[in-house]
């Protein structure tokens, strides 16, 4: 618990700290080998084909078994599960670093995401748990502005890492992190698991082959065509099997994600947002750093620098953001930091071109970070405030594995707009096709806020009854229902 002043005690510091460290070992490993591309294709004489997927090969098993992670944490314990993932991930890095042929990269870039899906959604939950909801959102802020700048920052550190050393580093610096973390997550922090001892192993099945086909749908819809048979059976299989899996939540004895979630207007509403959040943060930085180098004819350290106005927005804001949130309540800041983040985006889709001097574009890059800051903790909070507790975890791993998919999701469509207006072949060429592409961001971002006007407002917490009320099933709590860390209902309802 916090001290009466609202200080974080030692427990809370460790658990944010670790749990923020790991996260940005996570997310800066989605995007670190972008900018060494190049340098991986020469080495290992890869083709075009094979080099997309050693992206592509993390982020599918990342998002098809976020869930899954989640959902194992809560059955055999948080902790246990979270130094299982990072203990894999760490290992499958040292293992990348040593591939000597494009398939083995391949295939430990998969186990590495298949780690990262163990640690990132109960890293949320670790926190969650730590912080009271009043406090919930300050904690939010600091451990979004780590891993938000590891999202920014990841191909920025890739090309200073491919031009400087090898691309090997790339994967070397996750050991002896990795093994710190492990070391230090064992020692620092308590065990927990969820409410329900039994593991829905049908669940788990479906989510993950649903999951798969429509992650594969995405990933493969630009390359092989969006009304190849590949991707529409992909995805329509993907999404029978999403609707099989809402039908065996309904009925199954110990769901893993159960359906009376989608009852509390924050979780059906911050989700979506946050997915829609998501598709615009990853389309934006995919052609980003790409303007700067075709366009500007800047290098990988080059783009990585000119990206820094957003990087230091987000360390800046992140913070702020997550402690007024806990003030004034999350539905004002995802739907004004949406809006401000179309903005953003809108008026680089107007200015950017050939032409374009760098400092007409800093305004812009300053408005847009400033706007994704303000969102990025207040949807995280919204989620997990919706929920009791004890399922935390099982809220994370859905929240989790919506903006995994919001990123997939993303960049597939931007880059099939892309594709439709522009193209490579000259500067003037890609311009067409990126304006369109910040356009197409900044309609997600829109979208998005829209969405978010449906998450309930704020009100003054109203005195705690006198007695507990009468236990009940957890299925007929009310859909607005708080639950604090006692597991009774609140006498305050959000509007």
């Amino acid at each position: 618990m916090e001290t009466d002043r609202g200080r974080m005690t030692s427990t809370q510091k460790w658990v944010l700290g670790l749990a923020s460290l790991a996260s940005f070992m996570m997310a800066l490993d989605s995007l670190v080998v972008t900018t060494a591309l190049t340098t991986i294709r020469k080495d290992l004489a890869a083709s075009p084909e094979t080099l997309e997927w050693t992206v592509n090969a993390y982020n599918l098993t990342f998002a098809v078994l976020l869930l899954t992670g989640a959902a194992l944490g809560d059955r055999f314990g948080r902790r246990r599960v979270f130094t299982t993932g990072l203990a894999v991930f760490t290992a499958a890095s040292a293992a990348c670093a040593l591939s000597r042929d494009v398939g083995a990269l391949i295939a430990f870039r998969a186990l590495q995401g298949a780690g990262a899906a163990m640690v990132l959604p109960l890293s949320l939950t670790l926190i969650s748990a730590a912080f009271p909801p009043q406090r919930r959102g300050r904690a939010m802020g600091l451990y979004m502005g780590l891993t938000g700048l590891a999202t920014f920052s990841g191909p920025f550190i890739g090309g200073v890492i491919a031009e400087g050393l090898a691309w090997q580093w790339i994967f070397w610096l996750n050991l002896p992190v990795g093994v710190a973390a492990v070391v230090l997550t064992t020692r620092r922090v308590a065990e927990s698991t969820g409410p329900n001892g039994r593991f829905d192993l049908g669940g788990v099945v479906l989510v993950t082959l649903g999951a798969l086909g429509l992650v594969w749908g995405l990933v493969r819809g630009n390359t092989a065509g969006w009304g190849s048979t590949e991707v529409l059976g992909a995805e329509a299989g993907g999404l029978a099997l999403m609707a099989a899996f809402v039908c065996w939540e309904r009925r199954a004895p110990a769901p893993m994600l159960p359906m009376r979630f989608f009852r509390h207007r924050a979780f059906a509403t911050a989700n979506p947002a946050n997915f829609l959040l998501f598709a615009s943060l990853y389309g934006t930085l995919f052609f980003l750093a790409q303007y700067f180098q075709t366009v500007d004819g800047c290098g990988p350290i080059g783009a990585g620098l000119r990206l820094v106005p957003w990087t230091a927005t987000l360390m800046v804001c992140a913070p702020i953001a997550g402690r007024l949130t806990d003030v004034f309540g999350e539905r004002a800041f995802v739907a004004a930091g949406l809006l401000v983040q179309c903005a953003g985006m809108a008026w680089i889709a107007c200015v950017a071109g050939p032409g374009t001097s760098y400092g007409e574009l800093v305004p812009a890059l300053v408005v847009g970070g400033a706007g994704m800051t303000m969102a990025m903790p207040a949807a995280q909070k919204a989620v997990v405030g919706a929920v009791r507790p004890q399922e935390i975890g099982q809220a994370s791993g859905a929240f989790m594995m919506l903006r995994i998919f919001g990123g997939v999701f993303g960049v597939a469509v931007t880059v099939a707009v892309f594709t439709a207006r522009g193209g490579y072949a000259s500067a003037e060429d890609f311009s067409r096709g990126f304006r369109a592409a910040m356009a197409a961001v900044a309609g997600y971002a829109f979208l998005g806020s829209l969405l978010a006007l449906g998450i309930p407002g704020r009100r003054p917490a109203a005195p705690e009854p006198p007695a507990p009320p009468p236990a009940q099933d957890a299925d007929a709590q009310g859909p607005d229902t708080e639950m604090p860390a006692g597991g009774r209902p609140s006498a305050r309802e959000r509007a």
